[in-house]
């Protein structure tokens, strides 16, 4: 059965967005946060990111999200504004002087590299997104009025607060009520909230998720499905375990439509296996495996597979194409530093039809 996605024609937005953005702070190279004396600065976060890359696409895209009125804050809009994604939704909150009410978020990451993996060590907590509350944002009037093909929310999000997990629900539940498409990143992150309450709260989740979306231990982490065949440390994926777990997902959850996931083995820091599976209609569509992909920065790949296979579904591709879209698309992202991606379609689509990386002139 295929996606109901309202008509372009109808819409203000191709997609809107929902989730926190933070600034992100790396040495340069791969160099240790304890020790250098510089420090690169990006804007990143799961939901945003594929807002942004989308906007990079030519998409219609808007974000809803939570700022602080300061220069932070006014460096996240900057961000988000090159990529000419909207930002009219976001909630504004006044700066008190010193961020005790309400603050940007920061997250220092070391890329890895050989045998050193690559780390992120979390300064977000208080912050104005994760103060949001179910109320603070008229979904009604987003959803029925200024009209939204397709709205992608996710695990970060919700992990952030009890308030977060509310507005999650409130403005999943509004957008399917609309006859918008919602798709979920299940993206568990431990340093948030555990896998138990990762899936008390998510199964209040599911019954308005269309297309789902994850990777080897979101599913098993969020919703508690195990993967037959893998070891204690995801080195080995199976892809048939995978595809018989995703089986298991939508017998439990026949309304799931679509379910895209990657799948990541990790030869080094800087050395990856890449690939992903889509199931659809039925049926189980496998990617093109980068095998021993070289990795400049892992951070941000599974929502260049998100954003990517998203267009793909908007514009009506084929299932296989789909899934080789996003794939190509996280890969490529995976190339560059930073979060959120600097790549064109015509690159992904280059890369996706199995381009080499020979010199341009």
């Amino acid at each position: 059965m295929a996606l109901h996605i309202h008509p372009e024609k109808d819409t203000q937005f191709d997609l809107l967005a929902l989730g926190e953005c933070m600034i992100r702070l790396s040495p340069p190279g791969h160099q240790r946060i304890e020790l250098t004396p510089v420090f690169e600065a990006y804007a990143g976060g799961g939901e945003y990111n594929v807002a942004y890359a989308l906007a990079r696409y030519g998409m219609r895209t808007s974000w809803v999200s939570r700022l602080v009125d300061n220069p932070l804050g006014h460096f996240i809009k900057n961000h988000a504004r090159t990529s000419g994604m909207d930002i009219s939704e976001v909630l504004w909150a006044p700066y008190d002087g010193s961020g005790r009410a309400d603050r940007i978020g920061l997250n220092f990451t070391e890329v890895g590299m050989g045998v050193r993996a690559s780390v992120t060590m979390y300064d977000r907590g208080h912050t104005a997104v994760s103060h949001m509350k179910a109320g603070d944002v008229d979904w009604n009037r987003i959803f029925t009025q200024r009209k939204v093909r397709w709205f992608h929310t996710g695990g970060i999000f919700t992990a952030l607060s009890d308030g977060c997990a509310d507005v999650a629900l409130e403005s999943m539940k509004a957008a399917h009520d609309a006859g918008t498409i919602v798709s979920y990143d299940l993206n568990f992150r431990s340093k948030l909230w555990s896998s138990k309450k990762a899936i008390e709260v998510t199964r209040n989740l599911v019954p308005f998720i269309d297309v789902l979306i994850g990777n080897e231990e979101d599913f098993q982490k969020v919703l508690g499905f195990e993967v037959e065949g893998t070891d204690a440390n995801l080195k080995s994926l199976p892809i048939e375990g995978y595809k018989r777990m995703v089986e298991r997902v939508v017998k439990t959850h026949p309304h799931i439509q679509a379910v895209g996931t990657t799948l990541r083995e990790v030869v080094s820091g800087s050395v990856n296996n890449w690939s992903a599976i889509m199931y659809y209609d039925g049926r189980f569509y496998e990617s093109r495996r980068y095998e021993r992909l070289e990795v400049e920065d892992r951070v941000g790949g599974g929502d260049g597979f998100c954003s990517g296979f998203v267009y793909g579904l908007l514009h009506g591709m084929t299932p296989q194409e789909c899934v080789d879209l996003g794939t190509a698309h996280g890969a490529l992202l995976q190339s560059t530093r930073g979060d959120t991606s600097m790549v064109t379609m015509e690159e992904t689509m280059h890369v996706m039809k199995g381009g080499s990386a020979r010199i341009k002139r």
